[in-house]
């Protein structure tokens, strides 16, 4: 018998529920986000007496190190399910945060950054963003949104967080209470909630109506109206997308938040310190990001549901070149201000256009495997980010080159967006 939670005659779609478990997912990918391991790079560094360029170059290379490997995840969901494969990386990922706790050495950094990146940033990441689509069709760009806000309550949390965690209790134990957390709140929420797909407790994406009644829909030639209503779409193999233009093109698109971002987040107090703004006025920029960008993403979820992704996506680019632009002149509060409101604005809209474009140009079925091409793409793309900033630092003494000098990815970005309309299937 089913659970009240899973009956079709629940007052509540089910796939809400799993909206509500892949938020707290999303959340709890923070951990091996940039912005909450960059809270332990100068207790690193003090403790250690490594230098920043060691720290970073060796983040960097277990980015690169993790990116590889997460289209094998990809296909590991679409093998075993979203269910097994949150509860097993959710477990990992608390090992991750235990053995960064006993850090001694550069090369155990590497390999804690390595499970963090890979388990955290890229894992943690990929699988919600397979899980709610397999539930929504209609109503996807919704759905994405509402669970965006775990990843911005992430994002927004995490840094003063982990900061008071350390100050409190020292940077090692904020580690474990970090994986404890992993056990206590997100594996149970995981074992009990998440179901892999609505046709597994008898239900159909966005509570459709039964296929017994779609057949008699048939049988009164009403297929076409009937797709329109229900939200059918059309499945690709990994192979038939890889020969489309648009899946290249996106996946272009999708490593350029990815560098500009991780590069901006990881050099941000350095960048507004060389202009004169303090080093709290940065990690303020932060948080006003993230709570700008939660209802600019709510919000973008519904205009998706209306507007074609590439061109929204294409618009984000053009403004990204606005707020890279904007941050050569921040040097006074206000301007910070004006940039961490832009920079929150893009980030939402990029947030949702980038998860719900593969399940609109290709289908479910092997969603994790596409997905995880373009995760591993995203993790590959960040785990450059950093280096060019810290070269051309070395270079010219500033950041104001690098940031012009950077300008030529949204540039190109906003031309591939435009040039990517959805791929048609021949039958």
């Amino acid at each position: 018998m089913q659970s009240s939670l899973t009956s079709r005659n629940s007052s509540i779609f089910y796939g809400w529920y799993i909206v509500l478990a892949a938020a707290i997912g999303a959340f709890f990918s923070g951990p091996g986000q940039t912005y909450a391991v960059s809270v332990f790079i100068d207790y690193y560094i003090q403790e250690f007496g490594w230098s920043r360029s060691l720290v970073s170059g060796i983040y960097s290379s277990a980015t690169l190190a993790a990116g590889l490997l997460l289209f094998i995840v990809g296909r590991l969901v679409d093998k075993h399910g979203q269910r097994r494969m949150m509860l097993t990386i959710g477990s990992l990922l608390a090992v991750a945060c235990f053995w960064n706790s006993f850090v001694i050495g550069p090369v155990m950094l590497f390999i804690g950054f390595f499970m963090l990146r890979l388990f955290g940033q890229g894992s943690m990441t990929l699988i919600p963003n397979t899980l709610v689509p397999q539930w929504f069709l209609l109503k996807r760009g919704r759905a994405l949104s509402f669970m965006a806000i775990g990843g911005f309550l992430s994002s927004a949390i995490f840094p003063p967080l982990n900061s008071w965690l350390i100050s409190s209790f020292g940077w090692e134990n904020a580690w474990r209470i970090l994986g404890l957390a992993l056990i206590v709140v997100f594996l149970p929420v995981v074992y009990f909630i998440v179901k892999n797909k609505p046709e597994d407790i008898g239900l159909l994406p966005d509570n459709a109506v039964s296929k017994k009644r779609l057949a008699e829909r048939r049988e009164e030639k009403l297929e076409e109206e009937e797709e329109e209503e229900e939200g059918f779409e059309t499945n690709w193999t990994v192979k038939e997308a890889m020969k489309t233009r648009a899946f290249w093109l996106i996946l272009f698109c999708v490593s350029i938040p990815a560098l500009v971002n991780t590069g901006l987040t990881f050099h941000l107090f350095s960048i507004l310190g060389e202009q004169g703004v303090p080093g709290s006025t940065a990690a303020i920029i932060l948080s006003i990001m993230a709570i700008v960008g939660f209802p600019v993403t709510m919000v973008s979820g519904f205009i998706l549901e209306r507007v074609h992704v590439h061109i929204v996506l294409a618009i984000s680019f053009a403004g990204q070149i606005l707020f890279l632009l904007l941050l050569t002149q921040v040097q006074s509060y206000l301007l910070a201000i004006a940039f961490a409101v832009l920079w929150g604005i893009i980030g939402g809209i990029e947030r949702i256009t980038l998860n719900i474009i593969w399940p609109n140009y290709f289908g479910r079925e092997h969603l994790g495997s596409i997905k995880g091409i373009a995760t591993t793409t995203m993790v590959i793309g960040s785990a450059f980010g950093p280096l060019p900033f810290g070269v051309a630092f070395d270079i010219f003494g500033g950041y104001t080159e690098i940031l012009l000098i950077i300008l030529i990815f949204p540039i190109l970005g906003m031309i591939a967006a435009f040039l990517s309309p959805p791929p048609r299937k021949q039958a």
